[in-house]
């Protein structure tokens, strides 16, 4: 006779023995490109960059139209549907129609590829194909950094600069890493970003912490990434994914609380939750003034501050349907141009991906926006919380990997406040593979 435990046992054995197969391999190549795109475009330049991600957007669809995988329509997230329509049809009214083209064209292929790892991998198989491309970034980044620290003992430019290189005092953010390794940070590894390579610490850190309480890895490996995704997120010293970090471990917390009593007692979680948020959204307002500073940030929010007035300046302009979607902004093209400039480096996003939204696709866009997100929201929790059962008297035991997806997403969302990397690329990409996966797997 099985039971659970056994079950789960056998489960695990399985999990662990299916690693390294060629469709891992890539999934893999794939969220390292997604997550890691400045290492690439610091590399070969934006044009190579270009090359390699139309090369994968490629393989991806023929994988997929291979793979055929199954696919109930039932469960499309339609939000997601709409909300790339509009930025579709918003080519129609753009202020800069080729360049929302290609803006399309690149949010089109990006979830192409989320779709991918959506359907033709399970949970367990997204979460070793995420655990190796987050290893791939933080070992390759410590390890690029020591080499700056022992041999180069510089500040070291980009092989290929994205912005012209100006005359005189280099700003901060032209550098490829700032030789800080052994000054305790900010480090920016092989991204070149010490936010977004302190993003990705947080998520490896998720990923690697529920693959070591289920047991998918062997434990000392599992430990000693837990202790590199730890140490990166410290050497990095962020602050805004300091406070994602916070906001996820808040989620953690009731998620387990949730499990824990069960589907018959959650009156009293969610109602602490909501005292929560509410006290949250309280302190937030009547000590705004003083957070900057706790979390060594300028009380302008390094810029934020300027720059979000400027974009909801734009966005009234257009309030209903937006300028016109285009993801990445293009800084010489009107309204960018000289939009987001600050100590000399001129910014491609909002950082804040709601301000974006509004900007790009209006109201209209960030209604849709908003609904993808809720939907995706409601579903990742209620995967966390609830035990998946296949028959009526199956009762299988809680594992750690149904906490992935409201992990993630918590994660994700607080970083949308002050970034936009939601958006973007790997941060797109988790969106869209949530939102499909917990839909598809939704009963």
């Amino acid at each position: 006779m099985t039971t659970p435990t056994t079950a789960l046992s056998e489960r695990v054995r399985a999990v662990r023995d299916a690693g390294g197969t060629p469709l891992t391999a890539f999934a893999t190549l794939l969220l390292f490109t997604l997550f890691a795109g400045e290492f690439w475009r610091d590399l070969i330049s934006w044009p190579g960059y270009f090359v390699l991600a139309g090369l994968l957007a490629v393989v991806t669809v023929v994988l997929l139209v291979r793979a055929r995988p199954p696919f109930r329509w039932r469960r499309t997230p339609w939000t997601l549907v709409l909300f790339l329509l509009l930025a579709l049809v918003s080519i129609a009214w753009s202020a800069y129609p080729g360049w929302s083209a290609l803006g399309v064209l690149a949010q089109l292929a990006t979830t192409a590829g989320a779709v991918f790892l959506a359907l033709c991998l399970s949970w367990q198989g997204i979460l070793r194909a995420l655990g190796g491309a987050f290893r791939w970034i933080l070992g390759l980044s410590l390890l690029f950094e020591l080499i700056i620290a022992l041999f180069v003992r510089q500040p070291v430019l980009p092989l290929t600069p994205p912005q012209p290189i100006p005359s005189g005092r280099l700003p901060q953010a032209f550098y490829w890493s700032r030789d800080l390794l052994f000054h305790g940070g900010p480090i920016q590894g092989i991204v070149g970003n010490s936010n977004l390579l302190a993003m990705i610490a947080l998520l490896a850190l998720i990923v690697f912490s529920l693959q070591a309480a289920d047991r998918t890895v062997r434990r000392v490996p599992g430990i000693v990434w837990i202790v590199v995704a730890a140490l990166t997120l410290a050497l990095t010293r962020s602050s805004t994914v300091i406070v994602a970090g916070l906001v996820t471990a808040v989620a953690l917390g009731f998620a387990l609380w949730t499990r824990r009593v069960g589907p018959e007692r959650r009156r009293p979680v969610y109602l602490t939750a909501a005292a929560v948020l509410v006290a949250g959204v309280v302190l937030v307002s009547v000590f705004a003034s003083r957070l900057p500073a706790l979390f060594g940030k300028s009380e302008d929010l390094t810029g934020r501050l300027d720059i979000w007035d400027k974009v909801i300046g734009l966005a009234q302009q257009r309030p209903v349907a937006g300028w016109g979607w285009i993801s990445y902004w293009v800084p010489w093209t009107p309204p960018f141009e000289g939009l987001a400039v600050r100590n000399g480096v001129e910014y491609l996003q909002a950082h804040n991906a709601w301000l974006d939204v509004w900007l790009q696709l209006g109201w209209i866009g960030l209604v849709v926006f908003v609904l993808l997100v809720l939907g995706t929201l409601w579903r990742s929790w209620f995967t966390a919380v609830d035990r998946p059962r296949f028959t009526a008297t199956d009762h299988p035991p809680y594992t750690a990997l149904t906490l992935l997806p409201i992990l993630l997403l918590a994660a994700l969302l607080a970083q949308s406040f002050a970034e936009s990397r939601l958006l973007l690329e790997g941060g797109w990409a988790l969106l869209v593979l949530l939102a499909v996966k917990t839909k598809q797997a939704a009963p």
